[in-house]
């Protein structure tokens, strides 16, 4: 998968359904990923397009791997014989925004957000939006006679997810990945869960069928979307950024799971079940997907009662 460069998405999810304006942080941040360019620096109050900046002078970079043309890639704006649909399915290629309309501006997209200091795409692929899938698959923690074990503070019940360690920059984080041309959203998660946590590319035929019986089946059960929308990524450029859909497949019984041993695969150097606790150090906007999985199952999340609670 198109993945190794998820690395870089330390990021803040960005919910902008309820109209809000919202600032980036990861996306001005320099030199940008895998390269020593260095963003023009945008103030936090110059970031929103409406605020008028005739002098921004954004840098332009795309990256050479971009350039060269692979097929997760769109061609340059100027080639001849490419006339993208923005805003919508364009062919294969989804170019619609989880996030409603974006401005198109000299045949470029505009960042909805706002300004990165940086034009062009950077590392991602295609002009505007960038889509990619992250399936959180959870469980109960059990004990060795499958009685669920509760956090000894809270009394709540304990949350496992399948969590994976990048081969490339060592943290821990959730199996996802990018969404392939013509690709449904449900069938990138479930081929990035298989390829990251289950090693389903170098499994036998025979293995996969059987891997697939059991994968359907984890993938069939009640689920619900976590997040979907614009991801603060320092990836992101005034032209390309990352969208994602977060989903929660949760194996209540446990028995679906306990047929799919984990093995680490494509851009996994570790998979494990990973206890949920606030304590989780994962990339920011990984936390805090898990930290809505956990909330919405009523499992444990952290010991501190908060505030309010306090006497």
């Amino acid at each position: 998968s198109n993945s190794s460069a998820n690395c870089w998405s330390r990021l803040h999810p960005v919910n902008m359904f309820n109209n809000v304006k919202f600032y980036h942080s990861k996306a001005l941040t320099s030199p940008y990923p895998g390269s020593h360019v260095e963003r023009s620096q945008v103030p936090e109050g110059k970031v929103d397009w409406l605020i008028e900046w005739k002098d921004y002078n954004p840098v332009e970079y795309t990256a050479k791997s971009v350039l060269a043309g692979p097929n997760w890639a769109d061609p340059q704006i100027n080639d001849k014989g490419f006339s993208p649909k923005f805003n919508e399915r364009d062919g294969e290629v989804e170019r619609k925004s989880l996030n409603g309309l974006y401005v198109v501006e000299n045949g470029r997209p505009r960042n909805p957000v706002g300004r990165t200091g940086l034009t062009g795409r950077g590392l991602l692929g295609r002009w505007g939006p960038n889509h990619a899938a992250d399936p959180i698959i959870t469980r109960w923690k059990r004990d060795g006679s499958g009685n669920k074990i509760a956090h000894p503070v809270t009394g709540k019940d304990i949350l496992q997810f399948v969590a994976i360690k990048r081969r490339d920059c060592g943290e821990w984080a959730i199996p996802g990945g990018m969404v392939d041309p013509g690709e449904k959203i449900s069938a990138t998660l479930k081929r990035e869960f298989g390829e990251e946590a289950l090693n389903s590319l170098q499994k036998s035929p025979e293995d996969k069928v059987e891997l697939e019986k059991h994968l359907h089946k984890l993938f069939s059960q009640e689920h619900f979307e976590v997040y979907r929308g614009y991801v603060d990524d320092p990836r992101n450029t005034d032209n390309a950024w990352m969208e994602t859909e977060a989903v929660n497949y949760h194996d209540e019984t446990g028995e679906t799971m306990d047929n799919l041993p984990l093995e680490a695969g494509d851009d996994a150097g570790v998979v494990k079940w990973v206890d949920i606790s606030e304590k989780l150090k994962l990339y920011a906007s990984h936390s805090y997907f898990i930290k809505l999985v956990a909330e919405k199952r009523g499992a444990h999340w952290s010991e501190d009662p908060g505030p309010e609670c306090r006497e």
